[in-house]
């Protein structure tokens, strides 16, 4: 059945504000969304369980829960498989369990975070930092927007400094405010985001 609301979990505000511009854009006016922030992946996975159990009591045919989280330096099959399973505990249909489109839950993860998307779509970085180097997406250690090193918002934080931008430190939430209005869903070179985004489509 098709999705026609996204009940949206994720660790932090940027996030959070990320999507809320983005997701209008990628679905229209037919589909509604709900995104509900909390404060970091430590406080959204302790109450995980007990909201989707909540879910599971009243989650209409039409609705879809979608949960993000950064992968930090955790294990990936490991934090996916730790969040099946709180799904599957909770008595919900997960994507990567269910065999058609009627999966209730998606959960997704940033690799390694929310900036990694940025490198992802460095073209839509530049439309809101234009001074940035246009020729980032080209050096070895950005080719690949999901494998930098040394902490993904830590190198963007850095190479808008670099270009004059926040001298004072990144302003996370405005960052991720002005680049979700500037991304093209389709352009985006993350594997992460990728699969986020195909995940979405798929439900709508």
């Amino acid at each position: 059945m098709k999705a026609e609301h996204l009940e949206i979990l994720v660790e932090e505000p940027s996030m959070e504000a990320f999507l809320r511009e983005l997701l209008p854009r990628m679905l229209g006016p037919e589909v509604s969304f709900q995104i509900y922030p909390h404060q970091g992946k430590n406080d959204l996975l302790s109450k995980l369980l007990d909201r989707l159990r909540g879910y599971a009591k009243w989650l209409p045919e039409e609705w879809r829960i979608v949960i993000i989280v950064d992968r930090d330096n955790d294990d990936c099959s490991v934090l996916k498989e730790k969040m099946e399973k709180m799904a599957m505990d909770a008595g919900l249909l997960t994507r990567t369990s269910c065999t058609n489109q009627d999966w209730q839950v998606v959960n997704r993860i940033a690799i390694e975070e929310l900036e990694a998307w940025y490198f992802g779509d460095w073209e839509a970085v530049r439309e809101v930092y234009p001074k940035v180097s246009a020729n980032i997406p080209q050096r070895d250690a950005y080719r690949e927007s999901d494998d930098v090193l040394g902490g993904t918002w830590e190198a963007f934080e850095r190479l808008l400094k670099k270009a004059g931008y926040f001298k004072n430190g990144l302003r996370k939430i405005e960052a991720a405010r002005e680049i979700g209005r500037q991304v093209d869903s389709q352009r985006n070179r993350s594997r992460s985001f990728q699969v986020l985004r195909d995940a979405i489509l798929e439900a709508v």
